[in-house]
């Protein structure tokens, strides 16, 4: 699956998912824009693309402030000249039930960022795209599929609203020849519950552990897995894929 020549922007690639799919898609030649909040993180990430080829575009920007989000595209094609695959990978998982007295500040933030803002990316990016019959990958989560518990009510609502954004995009970009496609990872080892704050620091390995009971496969994903996906839903070897929802959860599915 080689992308060279290619231009490729993610989002929330300081860590994860995020940083695995950068560093995959440099090493398969592709040109990469990577954004996120941590410069320390997007610094180490970067080091690593630039092992595997031309060093990346650092972008610093959080996709939840609106002014931030609009540098971003500008910056990538002011770098590149080119924009061919738009991967909205930047999320947070912050928790809350219906009852708590901060439900809809939490609802907001999660909102913002896991929905909104791929909208407003996606909009923005989207006349590159059809100039480079491109495609955008959006990161979701079997969230959407299941009831995790009532304080992960805001994330599944942003992830189900995810998942049917990435039908209409996909609908509505088709007949410019560009795809859109949904990647749901179940459990995988990230530091996202850290960084939301869900577990205290340092804690995070153990909550991973905790939940390979979740898994038919008794097994959590790794980031790479999911890169994996992305790229081939990215590449030339998905050309007939548009509007779909792909599932990767070890069988977490299967147990809810």
């Amino acid at each position: 699956m080689s992308f060279s020549g290619k231009v490729v922007l993610v989002t929330g690639a300081s860590s994860g998912i995020g940083a695995a799919t950068a560093i995959l898609f440099a090493k398969e030649g592709a040109r990469v824009a990577m954004v996120g909040r941590n410069e320390t993180k997007l610094s180490k990430v970067a080091q690593q693309c630039a092992a595997h080829g031309t060093a990346p575009l650092v972008i610093r920007a959080d996709v939840a402030n609106e002014e931030e989000v609009k540098t971003i595209v500008k910056k990538t094609i002011d770098q590149f000249g080119r924009l061919d695959v738009l991967v909205n990978n930047a999320g947070t998982g912050q928790n809350a039930a219906i009852t708590d007295p901060n439900i809809l500040q939490t609802f907001d933030t999660v909102m913002n960022t896991n929905l909104r803002s791929v909208v407003q990316l996606t909009s923005l990016a989207a006349p590159y795209l059809v100039e480079t019959k491109g495609n955008i990958v959006n990161v979701s989560s079997i969230a959407a599929h299941c009831v995790l518990g009532a304080s992960f009510m805001s994330y599944s609502v942003s992830k189900i609203g995810l998942d049917h954004y990435t039908r209409c995009a996909a609908l509505e970009l088709a007949a410019s020849g560009v795809r859109v496609n949904s990647v749901n990872p179940g459990p995988v080892r990230t530091d996202i519950a850290e960084n939301s704050g869900m577990v205290p620091p340092g804690q995070g390995d153990a909550m991973w552990d905790q939940w390979k009971s979740m898994t038919a496969l008794n097994r959590v994903g790794e980031s790479e897995e999911i890169a994996d996906l992305i790229a081939f839903l990215a590449s030339d070897k998905a050309r007939s894929i548009t509007g779909s929802i792909y599932v990767s959860d070890n069988g977490s599915l299967l147990k809810n």
